[in-house]
């Protein structure tokens, strides 16, 4: 169990988070299984064949469209049912959720874009790495302060899963670069940066206007169900959709389950941000996959390389160092 803050040494400026461990252990178990069903679902969707033609389904900015909608809805049934009134008041400007929206849906579409031109190994290696950004552009653009620990934990935490999860492809994906780097890799720098920017955007939000978890949940998907409608509509994908909905309606019920297992999900996603930082949000997002491939393994007999070992290691160390290291005096 992770019982620390994570984002200890925070800025002058914002409230302190909270070091509530059972807070912080629902959290990342909400998340843990709640994405494990939404990941069990998303290959069902995506992989299955349908009909007698085997089509594929290939409509990915609809399906995150009606994922949006889903969680936007839960959100707002959340807040009205569960706030109190001088909780449901959010002060933060409007466009700075646009900001936080339009840097999420970037970051998921260069990140999947990319696998055009790099293989999937590489891919995962570069998202593995998304706690550094997230505190890089915290420190830049939020004033956040951390402790030389908490850095090197990070790194500890990020290199072990990149080691654990990386298998060696011996199908190439071609590069058309013959240069260091090639357009993929350009596309997950850019995937890392935008996540950066929506954890230090986040970061601000919470420092300056104290926001709501559901709140923020709420206007995110507002923002993005707004994005997203407007690149249905000009790439046309919308009409493609509805046809295929048409011809196999049961792959609805797949959809509808699909976002409802994001919403609750992504409640535990914006409770973590709130409470505990994007800092956190990132570790407990990037280490949720290597604790999936880790439960196969012990639950199914299946055997690690020694370098697999070693990322193992490099994980645990790097959370129990954090844990008993990382909380830090606060720097003003």
């Amino acid at each position: 169990m992770i019982s620390v803050d994570l984002e200890a040494g925070s800025s002058r400026t914002m409230a302190p988070y909270v070091t509530n461990t059972k807070k912080l252990a629902v959290c990342f178990l909400g998340v843990f299984v709640s994405y494990f069903v939404y990941g069990l679902l998303q290959e069902k969707i995506t992989k299955a064949n349908y009909g007698e033609e085997k089509e594929k389904f290939v409509y990915a900015l609809s399906l995150v469209f009606i994922q949006c909608i889903i969680n936007a809805v839960f959100a707002k049934a959340v807040l009205k049912l569960t706030y109190k009134e001088n909780e449901a008041k959010d002060t933060t400007p409007f466009c700075w959720y646009g900001i936080c929206a339009t840097t999420y849906i970037a970051a998921m579409l260069a990140s999947n874009k990319a696998l055009q031109w790099v293989n999937y190994p590489t891919q995962v290696l570069g998202k593995s790495c998304k706690p550094i950004p997230v505190m890089i552009l915290g420190v830049l653009l939020a004033k956040k302060k951390y402790p030389l620990i908490k850095y090197m934990c990070v790194l500890l935490i990020v290199c072990g899963v990149a080691l654990f999860m990386y298998k060696e492809n011996k199908k190439k994906v071609s590069n058309t670069s013959d240069g260091w780097i090639g357009f993929g890799e350009i596309l997950l720098l850019v995937s890392l940066t935008c996540d950066g920017l929506t954890g230090a955007v986040q970061d601000r939000m919470r420092a300056e206007h104290h926001v709501q978890s559901h709140h923020m949940m709420f206007n995110m998907n507002l923002w993005s169900i707004g994005i997203l409608a407007i690149s249905l509509l000009t790439t046309g994908e919308v009409f493609q959709f509805v046809s295929f909905c048409e011809r196999y309606p049961y792959v609805l019920v797949h959809i509808l389950s699909f976002s409802l297992a994001s919403a609750i999900g992504q409640n535990f996603i914006f409770m973590t941000v709130a409470n505990f930082g994007p800092l956190t949000c990132s570790i407990i997002t990037t280490t949720r996959k290597f604790f999936t491939i880790l439960g196969s393994v012990l639950l199914f007999g299946n055997s690690l390389i020694a370098r697999q070992w070693f990322g193992v290691i490099c994980v645990f160390a790097g959370l129990t160092l954090d844990s008993i290291y990382g909380k830090g005096k606060k720097k003003m």
